[in-house]
């Protein structure tokens, strides 16, 4: 990075008219000082052979020769280009050759123009002239250093920095701050858990501890900041040591890992590379990185449709499938403002180079879903449009019925009469035994997923996880702005867990879902150990450089409607896990159904929630799903487990056939998501 692209620390704090002077002419500056060390060079031969008048006379006539030589070999070779702050053994080399090259020069010139000197001059001129070019380097990186140090130099905010790691990715940051240090941070100390390197020194920083006394020693030193500096530590010392330094009310960063270390711009700042710590690097697992090449092959030249793509996972979709090379990319959804930003960011980044087109429109509404599918040749459909709000639900079943359960219906019957290679359904955790109106919808949408996978020549698969990290509506979100608001923070119980993944994640988990799917799973991903939202809360808390309970308070407000204490992933895990022979990915296997009753159900499901019977559609849900629970019964129960039905789930469709038409007693409006 051009050091004259940004405002100095030192100007920052207060730095002398004399140093900005002499740091914007720098370069002018040091082709006046080689030029002088030139001709003091040429003209110490002289002064110990003595010095007359005769010999001073010719020695003017003769410097400017060799001073023109020795400074047009300096500006050719590259000599002024170097940035001293970051000069290392290279760049003093070259303060060696370049006088060297310019010796040689002078040599050659003076016996091709005959110009008679003496012997001793040469090898003269050469020593002082190398001795004393590196000299002048060496002074003037020791100045810039000596400089920075001074208290008028110094920034009154000075940055109180701990290292934790004592290896190489330490070293790297410890000289990086001695040449560039825009943040002014002062590091204090080194943390290790080898318990070697403790008492002993980098530089001048010491090793003074293990992991177990961040705490201790954060207060001791008054550290202002904590930079993780171990790119290859293990996702479970990760998390205990960042739990350790979010105890410590410091400010954490963090080195990136060790594929991003290896591959960054050797030219940029290893500062500028150091990021926050993030809540997800609290989650104590490897991020999944699943193999997504497969994805390419169904999706490469296809025409795939993405429902809800203004939404995170929908727009994170759309990033994904998109350098895939889809023949064309199609986003439907029902908030224009959402689907704007996501197709304008996809213009931006790949221009014509990807056939884009946005459809304003409901998945409920289902003349206009099956003109899309007559009007284009849709080959894959991701269908992530969906009411997710748990307590929203609750308070509005009947619009959780007809967006959820009868938009998955028209989506996938469409996609079933037009022949779509793929059918893909965003699922979640919380349709496995619900306590929830929206879980329950969503359990009903998978069961119609494996419904529509017998009896179509399509390919239907449902993925199933849990919360995700940043999307829409999440917890992290809500707790960001609280505490950006200064508190409180608002917790329903302090025992609840959730499992977490990011958006990332969750999309590749999707994307390869529909690669390996047969027709019917329900894919699940191993997320590693729930988290506990309190703990999550704590170390937000903690992230932002607060106390909890001092700075911003954490309030239990109980659980909301609808919400349990744990989600589950599987309904029957000891029966119906599958693995998939891919790691991290598992199947629960369909559930059978009786299609008489079906039919009928979900008729009547279709008209109470025409009618806002309430009543009616709970009874509904619960015939449909056995294993659902409503609020009152998860309060009376006190969160015991949900008692599980000997009977198999029933799913009620309205098409029994690719051909067929809806029943009669079925009827979906259009309406606004």
């Amino acid at each position: 990075m051009n050091d004259l692209s940004q405002t100095k620390p030192e100007e920052k704090a207060g730095g002398s008219r004399m140093y900005r002077f002499f740091n914007r002419y720098r370069k002018y500056i040091l082709i006046l000082i080689d030029a002088c060390i030139a001709a003091l060079a040429y003209l110490t031969p002289f002064l110990l052979s003595g010095i007359h008048a005769a010999k001073l006379q010719w020695y003017v006539e003769q410097v400017p020769l060799y001073v023109l030589i020795f400074v047009t070999t300096f500006i050719l070779m590259g000599v002024y280009r170097n940035i001293w702050r970051y000069a290392g053994i290279e760049e003093l080399l070259l303060c060696l050759k370049a006088p060297l090259v310019a010796n040689a020069v002078f040599l050659a010139l003076t016996l091709i123009l005959k110009i008679s000197i003496r012997g001793y001059v040469y090898p003269v001129a050469l020593a002082v002239s190398c001795l004393a070019v590196l000299a002048s380097r060496i002074l003037y990186k020791s100045l810039q250093i000596i400089y920075k140090r001074r208290p008028d130099a110094i920034a009154a905010d000075r940055n109180r920095v701990m290292i934790i790691g004592a290896g190489d990715a330490a070293v790297m940051l410890l000289n990086e701050m001695k040449q560039n240090n825009p943040n002014q941070y002062e590091v204090c100390c080194l943390i290790d858990d080898n318990k070697t390197k403790v008492g002993r020194r980098i530089g001048r920083t010491p090793v003074v501890g293990d992991s177990g006394k961040i705490i201790d020693i954060a207060a001791n030193q008054m550290i202002d900041t904590i930079i993780l500096a171990i790119p290859s530590l293990d996702p479970e010392n990760k998390k205990r040591i960042l739990n350790i330094c979010a105890k410590t009310g410091c400010k954490l960063k963090q080195m990136p890992d060790i594929q991003a270390l290896l591959a960054r711009d050797k030219q940029k700042d290893l500062i500028a590379s150091l990021r926050d710590v993030q809540v997800e690097d609290l989650l104590g697992r490897d991020v999944i990185a699943l193999d997504c090449s497969l994805a390419g092959e169904y999706i490469s030249g296809k025409t795939v449709l993405v429902t809800g793509a203004g939404g995170s996972i929908g727009s994170e979709l759309c990033r994904q499938i998109a350098p895939l090379k889809p023949k064309e990319l199609i986003l439907l959804d029902i908030y224009e403002n959402n689907v704007y930003m996501i197709e304008q960011e996809l213009r931006r980044r790949y221009g014509s180079e990807l056939p884009l087109q946005v459809e304003i429109a409901s998945v409920r509404d289902q003349r206009k879903i099956d003109y899309l599918f007559r009007e284009k040749p849709i080959d894959v459909v991701f269908h992530a449009a969906a009411h997710k709000h748990v307590p929203f639900m609750e308070h509005n079943p009947s619009e959780a019925i007809k967006n959820n359960v009868f938009g998955t219906c028209n989506m996938a019957a469409a996609a079933d009469r037009h022949k779509v290679e793929k059918f893909v359904l965003i699922s979640t955790d919380k349709a496995v035994n619900p306590t929830n109106i929206m879980g329950a919808t969503k359990r009903i949408c998978e069961m119609i997923i494996q419904y529509y996978s017998k009896i179509s020549e399509s390919t239907f698969t449902a993925v199933r996880f849990g919360n995700v990290l940043g999307s829409n509506g999440s917890v992290i979100p809500l707790f960001l702005e609280q505490i950006n608001q200064g508190g409180p923070v608002t917790v329903t119980h302090k025992d609840i867990t959730r499992y977490f993944m990011t958006i990332p994640e969750a999309v590749r988990l999707v994307l390869k879902a529909g690669a390996i799917a047969e027709d019917g799973e329900i894919f699940v991903l191993d997320m590693g150990e729930p988290v506990k939202i309190n703990d999550l809360a704590l170390n937000l808390i903690r992230l932002a450089g607060l106390t909890p309970g001092k700075d911003i308070q954490i309030e239990y407000t109980g659980l909301r409607p609808g919400e349990k204490l744990k989600e589950e992933l599987l309904n029957s895990p000891d029966k119906n896990q599958r693995q998939t022979g891919i790691d991290k990915i598992f199947v629960e296997a369909p559930i059978t159904f009786d299609e008489e009753e079906f039919t009928e159900t979900i008729g009547r499901l279709d008209a109470a929630a025409e009618e806002f019977d309430v009543a009616l559609l709970i009874s509904l849900i619960k015939k449909l799903v056995p294993t659902y629970r409503n609020s009152d019964q998860v309060i009376r129960e006190g969160e015991a487990p949900a008692e599980k039905s000997e009977r198999p789930d029933l799913v009620i469709l309205p098409v029994a056939h690719p051909a067929a038409e809806k029943p009669a007693s079925i009827r979906v409006v259009g309406y606004d998501e």
